[in-house]
């Protein structure tokens, strides 16, 4: 593991968030491609319940599940993945399981007048309201493990 970390010894060395950038660069080339990375595959969130997260997030998100075992289900939004894990199934000594600890944020192609409507006919109550950023209006809300979700709509230019 000496090359691992000895590779990422740039880090160490940053006196300023400007120096955290890569030796690469921010817009280096890896194997001809023009980023190594090109989208987020999944993001995995523990929950204490996953039944009722399920319904959560395909009921009030319209996420669409896909996989689905007793401590495990997978949730997607195109090709992205929510991956949900039952806590019981997550609790190792090394990574212990926090549900109610994580945020995410979702771009909505509807209005968020729209989206607070689909939200109260629910009975989803708002967790701040709406709240304005520089680029994107937002609705925040929790799932079942107290998680926060921000849904945004990018304003137009």
């Amino acid at each position: 593991m000496t090359h691992a970390r000895a590779s990422f010894d740039w880090m160490q060395t940053a006196s300023s968030v400007h120096d955290v950038l890569p030796p690469w660069g921010p817009t280096a080339t890896f194997f001809g491609q023009s980023a190594m990375l090109n989208a987020i595959d999944h993001l995995v969130v523990n929950v204490t319940d996953l039944e009722r997260s399920i319904d959560f997030y395909t009921r009030v998100l319209g996420l669409e599940a896909r996989y689905h075992d007793a401590t495990r289900t997978d949730l997607y939004l195109d090709d992205f993945a929510l991956r949900l894990y039952a806590v019981q199934a997550t609790v190792d000594k090394t990574q212990p399981a926090m549900p109610g600890h994580q945020a995410m944020g979702f771009r909505s192609s509807l209005s968020l007048a729209e989206v607070k409507a689909h939200l109260d006919a629910l009975g989803v109550p708002l967790d701040k309201g709406s709240a304005e950023h520089h680029a994107a209006d937002t609705l925040h809300v929790r799932d079942p493990d107290g998680n926060l979700i921000e849904i945004s709509r990018p304003r137009r230019r």
